[in-house]
């Protein structure tokens, strides 16, 4: 439920693009991890130290930029740079799952997989703040949302069909914030 209530937070401060959701982010995680390794979904697991190096990351870029001039403004991912985390996501979602498949227990190795390969790019695409990385999230928070579903996650899967709605209107946020920059 705590980890629930931090992820509303966050996404509610990405959607207006605050660097405070960083923070909130941090926190999240770090309850996530406890409560993934608990539910077996040991990708997603291993993804919040991920997140966790990330949100430090961005955190980081965000305020260095502000100090500099102004916000970090968004932009868009240019296409060879997407063709390229596409290309990382495909390897990393097959290297996840070979892990899962040849050395855990889950049940549920490719969708965990898949979802985890997605964040990866995601919140990377997050803390170079591009636009685009709503797109990723959309797919990511879908799936997910079916995903924990099926795991017995229901406040976490709850969260994840919010999560859908706010990337749809966050995506136009920002695209209108990328014009009047």
């Amino acid at each position: 439920m705590t980890t629930t209530a931090l992820g509303l937070a966050y996404i509610l401060l990405e959607y207006k693009a605050s660097v405070w959701m960083w923070v909130v982010g941090f926190i999240m995680q770090s309850l996530g991890i406890v409560l993934y390794y608990q539910k077996g979904l040991y990708a997603d697991c291993g993804m919040e130290f991920y997140y966790l190096a990330m949100t430090v990351y961005g955190f980081v870029a965000w305020m260095r930029h502000k100090q500099k001039t102004q916000d970090l403004p968004i932009r868009h991912m240019p296409p060879k740079t997407a063709w390229i985390w596409l290309g990382i996501a495909a390897v990393i979602w097959l290297a996840i799952y070979l892990v899962l498949t040849n050395f855990t227990d889950s049940r549920v190795p490719i969708l965990d997989a898949f979802t985890t390969a997605l964040s990866i790019v995601g919140i990377w695409a997050l803390a170079r703040k591009y636009l685009e990385q709503w797109f990723v999230w959309m797919v990511v928070d879908v799936v997910t949302c079916g995903l924990y579903f099926y795991k017995d996650i229901p406040f976490k899967a709850s969260l994840y069909g919010i999560y859908v709605v706010i990337a749809v209107f966050g995506y136009f946020k920002w695209k209108e914030m990328l014009h009047t920059d």
